[in-house]
C-alpha cells in the first residue's frame, strides 16, 4: 500500500490500483428533511385516510359525485373510498360495514356529512366511541359536524357536546317511557305481550291435569298453549299456581257484582 504527498497530511492511502479509498456513503443524506428518526424506526406517522360516502337513493337522482369530490380533495385515495346507495335508517349497508371492517388502529375515516355515518343520533355516537376505542380517529368536512375531528383536542370536545346530547336524549325517551307504564298501570293496563292464559282455557287446564293419565303437552297442544305456559299457571296434579291463583282471582273480583248505594 502506497502513500502519496498532500497538502494536509503526510499521504493518503490508495488502493492497490492507485485509486483513492472513497469512505462508504451515509444512507441517511438522501432522506427528506422532514424525515425524523421517529419516522425511520416507527414509520411514517400520518395517518391513513378511508372515506365513505353515501346517497339514500339508487335511481340516479342523486349522485355521489359531490362527496367523492370533497374526499379527494381532503386527501383520501380513490381506492380507499366506500360506498353506499341505500337509506341510512332502513336499508342494509354493505358499503359501511366493510369500511369499518378495513380501518385499523391509526387510521381516521373520513366523511363528507356527519348523516353519512349515523342512522340516529344514538347510533352515530355509538359507532364514534366504537372507532375511538379501536383507535380510529373521525373527520367530518362538512354540515353540522363540520368542528369533529377527534384527532384534535378540539374536534374531540366538539364531539364529546355531540355525545352529551344524545346522552339527554335517552334519558328523556326512558323517563317518557316510565311515565307511560305509569299511568297505563294506574288505569288498570298492563303492558307486554297479551297473555294466552285466561279463566276459561286455565279451568280446562285444571281439569284435564286433575288426570293422572293425562299428558302436558297433549294438554296444550289441545288448549293452543306450550308448555310452558301451561306449567307457569297449572301444577303436574291440576292445581294452580300463583300466576293461575292470580287470573282465578281477578276474574272474581271483577264479575264480582257492586254493592248497592
Amino acid at each position: 500500500m502506497e502513500h502519496k504527498e498532500n497538502g494536509r497530511f503526510p499521504g493518503e492511502r490508495l488502493s492497490p490500483t492507485n485509486e483513492p479509498l472513497k469512505p462508504p456513503e451515509n444512507p441517511l443524506q438522501y432522506l427528506r428533511r422532514d424525515c425524523t428518526l421517529s419516522t425511520i424506526f416507527f414509520g411514517d406517522p400520518t395517518p391513513m385516510l378511508i372515506g365513505y360516502v353515501r346517497v339514500s337513493k339508487s335511481d340516479g337522482s342523486q349522485t355521489l359525485a359531490p362527496q367523492r369530490d370533497a374526499l379527494l380533495a381532503a386527501g383520501v385515495e380513490p381506492d380507499r373510498i366506500y360506498e353506499d346507495l341505500a337509506s341510512g335508517r332502513h336499508d342494509a349497508r354493505p358499503g359501511l360495514l366493510a369500511c369499518l371492517r378495513a380501518l385499523q388502529p391509526g387510521n381516521t375515516l373520513v366523511l363528507w356529512k356527519l348523516d353519512r355515518l349515523g342512522r340516529d343520533l344514538k347510533h352515530l355516537v355509538n359507532t364514534a366511541e366504537d372507532l375511538r376505542v379501536r383507535g380510529v380517529g373521525l373527520k367530518v368536512l362538512t354540515g353540522a359536524g363540520a368542528q369533529i375531528d377527534t384527532t384534535t383536542a378540539n374536534g374531540r370536545l366538539a364531539f364529546g357536546i355531540f355525545a352529551a346530547f344524545a346522552e339527554f336524549e335517552r334519558e328523556l325517551i326512558a323517563e317518557r317511557t316510565q311515565a307511560g307504564l305509569a299511568a297505563a298501570r294506574a288505569r288498570g293496563r298492563m303492558g307486554g305481550r297479551p297473555r294466552k292464559m285466561d279463566r276459561a282455557t286455565l279451568t280446562m287446564a285444571m281439569s284435564a291435569m286433575s288426570d293422572p293419565k293425562s299428558n302436558a303437552a297433549e294438554v296444550a297442544r289441545r288448549l293452543g298453549i306450550t308448555t310452558t305456559t301451561l306449567y307457569s299457571y297449572v301444577n303436574g296434579d291440576g292445581s294452580p299456581k300463583a300466576a293461575g291463583t292470580a287470573i282465578l282471582t281477578n276474574t272474581s273480583t271483577c264479575n264480582k257484582p257492586a254493592a248497592p248505594p
